[in-house]
């Protein structure tokens, strides 16, 4: 783990363990390629600004996570996050220099097994930020697990399903492919199983969706750079297929080409 290119001591670290103020993106990186790296930076980028009022040097970015990512067996997961030392908690909104923290560790090196998820009320705060502040997210999957299940869908006081704690799900029906039409973060793997399924011929639509509508769909599916396409095998109790097409989209997503880091 380092900060700016050096190791970070405990100290350094102080604030973010503390406070929890700052965002982050985590990458798959397989021979210093990076599937949707664009995609990757312009949500630091974005996110920088929104947090801190201020750019962020994105050049630095990739030299920082290529110099963590070489140091690594490939694949790795490398993670960037942002986040000011110096916060200080009475005066958040004084000038803020935010720092480059980057984090690794080993990929998975199998399938990720199918998921079960338990439906829970609950909206993070800022969705569209990938921000630090875990416990709300954590915290349901926790209660999740409790009940037997592998994790937690959220979904909001108006019933419709939004996201999970560290992914997107996408659903399949005799239509195609449909994503849930509620406050979330957009995931880069998201945006990338689209345009795979675009390419196959396979119709892309977001609408609402109500968790027991859900149960009555074709299958599911969970995203993100970690585990790509992970199926869906129970939700909230009821068992779920896995149609063909899921499989093709799986297999179109790990064909995706990786950018130079």
């Amino acid at each position: 783990m380092e900060l700016n290119g050096r190791p970070v001591s405990t100290g350094e670290l102080s604030g973010l363990a503390l406070q929890g103020y700052g965002h982050f993106t985590t990458m798959l990186v397989t021979d210093l390629r990076v599937r949707g790296l664009r995609l990757h930076t312009e949500r630091l980028s974005r996110d920088c600004k929104t947090l801190f009022g201020t750019d962020l040097d994105i050049a630095r970015v990739r030299e920082l996570a290529r110099r963590a990512a070489r140091a690594r067996p490939s694949p790795s997961i490398v993670r960037v996050t942002v986040f000011d030392p110096s916060l200080d908690l009475a005066r958040p909104a004084g000038r803020s220099l935010p720092q480059i923290l980057v984090s690794t560790r080993p990929a998975p090196t199998c399938e990720p097994e199918p998921v079960s998820l338990g439906v829970r009320s609950f909206s993070r705060d800022s969705p569209t930020v990938k921000s630090t502040s875990l416990f709300g997210s954590i915290r349901q999957r926790r209660a999740a697990q409790l009940e037997g299940f592998d994790d937690a869908l959220f979904v909001g006081v108006d019933g419709r399903i939004s996201e999970g704690p560290t992914w997107n799900i996408g659903f399949l029906d005799g239509s195609g492919l449909v994503w849930p039409q509620a406050p979330c973060l957009p995931g880069v793997t998201m945006e990338l199983v689209s345009r795979a399924a675009q390419k196959l011929g396979v119709p892309v639509s977001t609408r609402p969706l109500a968790a027991v509508a859900a149960t009555r769909m074709a299958g599911a599916f969970v995203t993100n750079a970690t585990t790509g396409v992970r199926p869906v095998a129970v939700l909230d109790g009821v068992h779920l297929p896995r149609p063909q097409v899921l499989g093709r989209l799986a297999h179109a997503y790990r064909e995706l080409a990786g950018d130079p880091l």
